[in-house]
């Protein structure tokens, strides 16, 4: 399918044109998206209506997660919320432990005819249906059945089935689970009173004195909060210690003036420096200023300005010495406060580390016995708990709906089967319909010409056009020949260059017949027109005017004889005829001969335009010898049945023996089904015939007008019948 892509639109129209293209595509093959969607529908209608009804009875019940995981610690029961907990329970509905009770009770095995259960078990589960109720706890039991009553007692019975298991399963795990509770409980009471003895007897065996051995509080941790400080204290001690012995051997290796520099950046900020280095500079500056004006080095100004300089620089140099000595000082200050301070670390390590060696493994203890005191407690709670919680009735399914006898039949779904066949009939039939568009590899557009042959569109004839010489004078359809008129004399070289050939590249393609008019076009304006039928291979021309074609064109080019005895007037004015005259055996061979360069040559300077018409290009040779003997050469395609892939073997046909190709015709295009060529074919909406002054004289003009118009379109249809 070509999309037609104008090139001065913006998004907007190409979208437009997209939709208005998909819309043609639905047009053109509107029959077939309809016959496609009656199939669909009719075969959904006969289906619904020859299905068996089947009836659907549904059980409402809310079936809740068994809380049965009794563990010690809430926190570390199972999982709540289980998202795969309804598909679970839909899997165990449908299991035979279920099943079986329901078709023992229901005597389904008699009541079906059947000998086994597992034959019932299959034929229940294909009846059964389960579903859940979106965002709740609710599923529905469904039952689908030809028996309406069957099928409400079915669900009743499966639900009942459901509710009396589970209830006796989570009776018989409450029984069995409360056991096992008690025996962990009496368990870990033992234990925890075996390790309260032992954290007794380490206590007093190893002099601790624990105010509350009941309580997770360690004894220990005053004084490990009073070494911790310690340890930190001594830490900032090293710290600053090292940084200022990195101080003071970057100093050493520094010159006064570098150091100056870098006071900002050893964080050694000192008054005096920062007061005299800013004057110190400026001396420095003004001195040089004042030698570069001129003045020379004894100058009373210059020499006051040194003197001045140099006792800055002196004060600087001392304020260096002191600020040396001061960080000297401060290291070896550092340096002794650190050594006592590690000192003071050790003893209360020693100290420390005699007390933590026998409290290590008493702590040990106490902690595991508080442990396991917290499980006991925990375990007891729980097991209270769950004894009381277990005495209260609950029901892990409840029914809150029973299945009924249904009144409708649930299947078929007779309104549902047509709207999806509606719905898929439409979709089958448009995407059948843009399959076979895809697949057709035909000429659509004008788009397509001209990319294949590289010539442009001179005309776009619409379908069923009549023959114009017997055609009213005011028939719309000339208006179209006259368009491809202008457009050859646009593209005409020259007026000398008046011999011109249409050519087609299969059969039927209304190449006589566009000749014919367009030739009847030329004569009615002014034009001295000849018309050639060298189409010696199926000649139709002669039908067109009525006339004998006993003699013509083949007796010229194989005997002795003149030209104007052949050529034959019509009843046009300045259109004449010449016939192809008796069939020849070899028509090529006649056509390719100096008599067809002469007759060219005679019938050039005697007439304006001259056409011959040919056979097909493609197949016979007879069209490419035509189009290297004449100045134009016009191709015609018809719309929706020409393969484009054929174009390039038209083209390179007529490049091959050096035809000048001036333009393409569109022709046969359906204006009805592709409203694009509405556009090109717009002159049948002006066309107003006024022949007369009253409406009774312009409806029989009208009656006339196109009883004449049908009888050209049949001599049309039958000429393109005859066209080779």
């Amino acid at each position: 399918m070509q999309i037609q892509h104008p090139s001065n639109e913006g998004d907007s129209g190409e979208i437009k044109l997209h939709l208005l293209d998909y819309w043609r595509v639905i047009r053109v093959r509107l029959p077939l998206i309809i016959l496609v969607f009656l199939l669909v529908v009719i075969t959904a209608g006969v289906s619904s209506y020859l299905t068996p009804r089947q009836y659907q009875s549904s059980v409402t019940m809310q079936v809740k997660e068994d809380n049965n995981n009794m563990q010690i610690f809430n926190g570390q029961s199972g999982p709540r919320g289980d998202p795969r907990f309804a598909t679970t329970q839909f899997q165990i509905i449908q299991r035979k432990e279920i099943l079986y009770p329901v078709i023992d009770s229901m005597k389904l095995l008699q009541k079906w005819d059947l000998r086994s259960r597992d034959v019932a078990y299959s034929k229940l589960r294909s009846m059964l249906s389960i579903s859940e109720v979106r965002n709740t706890d609710l599923i529905q039991i469904s039952i689908l059945d030809r028996d309406r009553q069957e099928a409400a007692d079915l669900a009743n019975t499966i639900a009942l089935e459901y509710q009396k298991k589970r209830i006796d399963e989570q009776q018989s795990w409450v029984a069995r689970s409360l056991v096992q509770l008690e025996d962990e409980v009496i368990k870990q009471r033992k234990k925890v009173e075996e390790l309260r003895d032992r954290m007794t007897r380490m206590r007093v065996e190893g002099k601790i004195y624990d105010l509350n051995p009941e309580s997770v509080e360690d004894p220990r941790q005053a004084e490990e909060a009073i070494l911790q400080n310690v340890e930190s204290q001594v830490n900032d001690s090293r710290i600053r210690v090292a940084t200022l012995r990195s101080k003071q051997q970057q100093i050493q290796g520094m010159t006064d003036e570098q150091i100056m520099r870098s006071l900002k950046t050893f964080e050694m900020d000192d008054a005096t420096i920062t007061q005299i280095l800013p004057q110190y500079e400026a001396s420095v500056s003004e001195e040089a200023r004042m030698l570069n004006s001129g003045l020379g080095p004894n100058h009373p100004t210059v020499q006051s300005l040194q003197a001045r300089k140099k006792v800055f620089a002196q004060q600087l140099k001392d304020q260096i010495a002191v600020l040396r000595k001061s960080l000297a000082a401060s290291l070896e200050i550092s340096e002794k406060s650190l050594e006592a301070m590690e000192q003071k670390l050790g003893d209360a390590r020693s100290g420390q580390l005699e007390a933590k060696s026998k409290a290590l493994r008493y702590q040990e203890g106490k902690n595991e016995y508080l442990k396991a005191k917290r499980i006991l407690e925990s375990a007891e709670t729980r097991y209270s708990t769950e004894a009381m919680q277990r005495t209260m009735p609950q029901s892990p399914a409840t029914i809150w709906e029973k299945a009924e006898v249904s009144d409708f039949p649930a299947k078929p779904n007779v309104s549902k089967n047509m709207f999806i066949a509606v719905v898929v009939g439409l979709a089958l039939g448009i995407g059948l319909a843009f399959l076979i568009e895809y697949l057709d590899t035909s000429v659509k557009t004008m788009q397509d010409i001209e990319a294949a042959l590289g010539i442009p569109v001179l005309a776009v004839i619409p379908k069923d056009v009549a023959i114009l010489k017997d055609a009213p004078a005011d028939c719309p359809d000339a208006e179209g020949y006259r368009i491809m008129r202008t457009n050859i004399e646009f593209n005409r070289k020259s007026p000398d260059a008046n011999t011109i050939t249409i050519v087609s590249g299969g059969v039927g393609e209304g190449k006589s017949t566009t000749l014919n008019n367009l030739a009847f076009t030329f004569a009615k304006g002014g034009y001295r027109t000849l018309i050639v039928d060298a189409d010696l291979r199926r000649p139709s021309q002669h039908r067109f005017f009525g006339a004998s074609n006993e003699r013509g064109l083949t007796d010229f080019l194989t005997a002795d004889i003149a030209l104007d005895p052949l050529i034959l007037s019509t009843d046009v004015e300045n259109l004449s005829f010449l016939p192809s005259g008796r069939l020849p055996i070899d028509a090529a061979g006649i056509l390719n001969s100096q008599r067809m360069i002469d007759l060219i040559q005679q019938v050039k300077s005697r007439y304006d335009m001259v056409f011959f018409d040919s056979p097909p290009i493609l197949g016979v040779s007879d069209a490419s010898v035509i189009a290297s003997s004449v100045d134009m050469t016009l191709v015609v395609v018809q719309h929706r049945r020409f393969p484009r892939a054929m174009l390039q073997r038209v083209k390179q046909g007529l490049a091959n023996v050096g035809a000048r190709m001036v333009g393409c015709v569109l022709n046969n295009t359906d204006i009805r089904h592709d409203e694009y060529y509405e556009y090109y074919t717009s002159y049948y909406q002006y066309y107003n015939p006024q022949h007369s002054s009253n409406r009774k004289e312009q409806e029989n003009s009208g009656n006339e007008l196109e009883k004449g118009r049908k009888h050209s379109k049949v001599v049309a249809s039958k000429d393109h019948e005859g066209e080779y």
